[in-house]
């Protein structure tokens, strides 16, 4: 380091030095950690040179007390630390790990939330308690929509809060233990799914409003995105899979039984799959083609009138839609969005008894999730199952009218295409 003067080894790992960037004299002791490349500095406040030896053996002895006893070496405030923490989510955006979005959403509440919240203390004085009380913080000194801060926005923030704990304790600032462990303390936010009448009730609104439509370019988009809604409540897509969804996804396969369905392979945040659809999403997709401008194969699905990529999905006229159709809200007074057309597709297909492990490969998520997100439908919902069998229970003979409307999705469709696509190359050994 070229500002060090005067540098004397007391020991190895232990060194003393005065600096050329300040004007005082006073001596600075310099600690390498052990079984590491880290380095501690501390200014020993002395011009003497035999105070400073004594002082700077001092320290070396504070050190190696603080890392047999597992206390926290350094003495850093939250501020410091997160934005270290931030400046890293950058790097990582930069080289592709993570999107520029999520830098620029763990900075945001970094500044906005944390800071405000514990920014000058002390990280290694953090404790649980700390934690434990943020949501209650949160909601005092914040307002969200209709009043409150959502669940899911605080759920969000305190996932970052413990990942600069834990970035903390990977640079030995904090020890493991400090960590918070364990489930977040707030339920998650339930997912606002349509209700089978409340889906019939849109379905049925929607094909008025696009006769009620002012001009022929209103009566075009509102021809999309009926359409858009139909195949996202038929395939369960994230919104922004089907933002990313081309022509050149879209495939049409038939069974050993002879059944159409529909294959998409989609893409979200650098993640591929295959998902299948019943048929009546290839009609629902031909509706859309047959007005579109951009209709080759690397044209995207979901366009603008003059064939550009949409944006934001249509959100604004959605919303539009569930207002004026009363059904922007939902019965616990939350307020929907594109997602509760893929919250809806679980629901009604886990309604019809589809197989949780298959349902969380078509919807590429975790068995886990679907069970979290979605355990309320049963038992309620399923009672035909749980009941069957019993007196006085007689089996029912035919589904909802809204479940039919979705349609169904056969469970069994992607196993069926592997096992034929194995049997054709066992029988062509050339492809």
């Amino acid at each position: 380091m070229t500002f060090l003067l005067d540098a004397q080894e007391l020991k190895p790992g232990l060194i003393i030095f005065r600096r050329a960037d300040v004007k005082h004299r006073n001596w600075y002791c310099r600690i390498k950690l052990p079984h590491s490349d880290r380095y501690k500095t501390v200014s020993l406040k002395t011009a003497d040179i035999d105070a400073a030896r004594d002082r700077a053996f001092d320290h070396d002895a504070d050190v190696r007390f603080r890392i047999k006893h597992e206390v926290p070496i350094f003495d850093r405030p939250f501020s410091q630390i997160a934005k270290d923490y931030a400046e890293l989510q950058k790097e990582r955006a930069e080289a592709g790990q993570i999107a520029l979005a999520r830098w620029q959403n763990v900075v945001s509440v970094i500044k906005a939330q944390l800071n405000r919240y514990v920014g000058p203390i002390q990280i290694n004085l953090i404790g649980q308690d700390r934690w434990d009380r943020y949501p209650i913080w949160r909601q005092k000194n914040s307002k969200g929509r209709n009043g409150l801060v959502s669940d899911a926005t605080i759920r969000y923030e305190m996932s970052i809060f413990r990942s600069i704990m834990a970035y903390a304790a990977s640079k030995k600032y904090i020890t493991d233990s400090q960590i918070f462990n364990g489930k977040l303390p707030i339920s998650k936010a339930r997912r606002e799914e349509f209700t089978p009448e409340e889906y019939r009730k849109l379905h049925t609104f929607a094909r008025g409003w696009i006769k009620k439509a002012r001009s022929p370019f209103h009566a075009w988009y509102r021809t999309v995105i009926y359409n858009f809604i139909l195949i996202m409540c038929n395939t369960g897509m994230r919104p922004p899979e089907a933002k990313n969804l081309r022509w050149r996804d879209v495939a049409i396969r038939i069974d050993d039984q002879d059944r159409k369905f529909v294959v998409l392979h989609v893409r979200g945040k650098d993640k591929f799959r295959n998902l299948v659809a019943a048929s009546s999403v290839a009609d629902y997709l031909e509706r859309i083609r047959a007005i579109a401008k951009a209709k080759e194969p690397d044209d995207f699905v979901f366009t603008t009138s003059k064939g550009e990529p949409v944006s934001t999905l249509y959100a604004a006229a959605i919303e539009t839609l569930l207002k004026e159709s009363g059904l922007l809200r939902s019965s616990s007074g939350s307020r929907r969005s594109t997602y509760c057309f893929r919250h809806t597709y679980a629901t009604f297909r886990l309604t019809e008894g589809v197989d949780v492990y298959f349902l969380s490969k078509q919807m590429g998520t975790s068995v886990q999730m679907i069970e979290n997100h979605y355990g309320h439908i049963n038992p309620v919902k399923n009672a035909e199952r749980i009941l069957q069998g019993l007196p006085s229970w007689e089996p029912m003979t035919a589904t909802p009218q809204a479940a039919a409307e979705i349609g169904r999705v056969h469970a069994d469709a992607a196993k069926v295409l592997k096992a034929r696509t194995k049997a054709k190359k066992a029988r062509d050994p050339s492809t």
